[in-house]
């Protein structure tokens, strides 16, 4: 045993390499890294291929390992070479995501260290990072102080903490999801519906209120629904509004929807997981009023606060229920003391093998200043109204609704032939071209393309690119 024993850490010492080593593989990444970054303000938006990244499988795991020169190349012919380019400025498809530098090097730093971040006895600096972004979070949307929350592994993952957690406000049990009611707009993301059935409400009934012709949410329409379930006998118990849509960025009347919400008992969970970081500034505050009154909202910091992908936030004003949808003690953990100033995350989500993934939104926070952040959500607004203002001066062009964030829906308008068609083969044209990657989508049954003006690195400049190559492309196909 002692030989087999000798051997197999001679042979498993491989997975650590010295300082020697990691320092060539640190210049070959860095090298990697420096070289997709200069190349990024000429990279295409979107690389269209036949069987993208299909490549990976000649290069399968190996039983020896590989030289890491060989490994890089298959990483950016067959992964970093196709699809999105979530790190241009010319993707303003979907709602679309950034890669920070300073956010990357979070990331970075984490799992080197690979410090644990679920339960504050074995993490304490990482447990009270993660709480110091939540409370600055909760802080810049108006919640009030001592509101809790989670960092997840994105949106729906943190819509899933906050149905949980609103499900336990409310008390109830299995028995009462067939009459317990949940309102949302018709334009709500789809992630919602899905949260509700992986947490075992799937019978809970969801009513779809109508929009008006600003896609939003109304209320009228809201209040005669609830009331017509009461006096159906069921239980009306969830109300989400939507703090900009994907669709076309429209803000529900929050204000009016917390009214509704106080007055007939309603836990409201806002999805602002697109639009609730807007509220850093003050064009953002005036389009989200009534945000604040919220008992839990989500938002994705790797949407409107430049992270890369994988960070979402739930925010919730009320401890108590998050904890018991969440919490869990066992004979292997420590028990917490009764006085213990600091909330561990095991306890406000399901999660437990957490990083710290705080520190990709941290380090950026304190490197750049909260100053810088603000200004950049700014642009993104005043660059939508921008972009809306050269839309209504293009001919033969619907411009959509006037933007109420950063999210733009317009179409084309041919002389003749069916006009989704041309709007779709236009949409086709640009994403084969790849310069810019703009996406789509039905309003009304009627096709529309979207420009979604949020990543970082997109500018002026970027959004005049699109703009011309919209029209040069329209005007050819016509």
């Amino acid at each position: 045993m002692l030989d087999r024993l000798n051997d197999l850490e001679v042979r498993s010492r491989a997975l650590e390499p010295g300082a020697g080593e990691r320092a060539r593989l640190w210049e070959a990444a860095q090298t990697y890294a420096e070289t997709f970054l200069q190349a990024l303000p000429e990279s295409p938006a979107f690389v269209e291929k036949d069987c993208p990244g299909a490549g990976l499988a000649g290069f399968p795991i190996p039983e020896a390992g590989q030289a890491f020169s060989g490994i890089l190349e298959t990483l950016a012919a067959q992964v970093d070479g196709v699809g999105a380019n979530g790190a241009s400025g010319r993707h303003l498809a979907f709602i679309p995501p950034s890669s920070l530098f300073a956010g990357a090097l979070g990331d970075l730093l984490a799992a080197v260290t690979n410090r644990y971040a679920a339960y504050y006895f074995a993490g304490p600096g990482a447990v009270r990072m993660e709480n110091q972004v939540l409370s600055w979070l909760a802080h810049e949307l108006g919640l009030p102080e001592g509101s809790s929350g989670n960092l997840a592994a994105g949106g729906s993952m943190a819509h899933l903490v906050g149905l949980c957690t609103a499900r336990e406000a409310a008390g109830l049990k299995a028995a009462d999801y067939p009459k317990a009611c949940v309102y949302l707009s018709e334009q709500a993301h789809h992630c919602l519906v899905k949260a509700l059935r992986v947490a075992g409400m799937a019978e809970s009934p969801v009513r779809s209120i109508p929009t008006d012709a600003a896609f939003r949410l109304r209320p009228e329409v809201l209040e005669a629904a609830i009331q017509e379930d009461r006096r159906a006998g069921l239980h009306p118990w969830l109300l989400v509004p939507t703090a900009g849509t994907t669709n076309t960025g429209a803000v529900d009347p929050m204000e009016a929807c917390a009214e509704l919400a106080g007055r007939f008992g309603l836990w409201m969970h806002t999805d602002g997981a697109y639009g609730a970081s807007f509220a850093l500034t003050e064009l953002g505050k005036a389009a989200l009023l009534g945000l604040d009154r919220s008992d839990s909202v989500v938002l994705d910091p790797h949407k409107g606060l430049f992270t890369s992908l994988g960070l979402g936030a739930v925010l919730v004003r009320h401890l108590e229920p998050l904890r018991k949808a969440h919490a869990f003690q066992a004979e292997y953990l420590p028990s917490p003391p009764e006085d213990l100033e600091e909330l561990s995350p095991s306890e406000t989500t399901l999660e437990f093998s957490k990083h710290a993934r705080a520190l990709r939104l941290w380090l950026p926070l304190q490197l750049h200043g909260a100053a810088a952040f603000r200004a950049a959500l700014e642009e993104k607004l005043l660059l939508a109204r921008y972009a809306y203002g050269r839309l209504q001066e293009m001919p033969n062009l619907d411009p959509g609704p006037p933007p109420q964030l950063s999210v733009l829906a317009f179409r084309f308008l041919p002389p003749g032939g069916d006009a989704d068609a041309f709007n779709q083969a236009l949409l086709q044209r640009l994403t084969t071209e790849g310069r810019v990657f703009l996406s789509g989508t039905r309003l009304n049954g009627t096709f529309y393309i979207r420009m979604a003006i949020l990543a970082a690195r997109t500018h002026k400049e970027q959004v005049d690119e699109a703009l011309e190559r919209l029209q040069s492309a329209a005007a050819r196909l016509a």
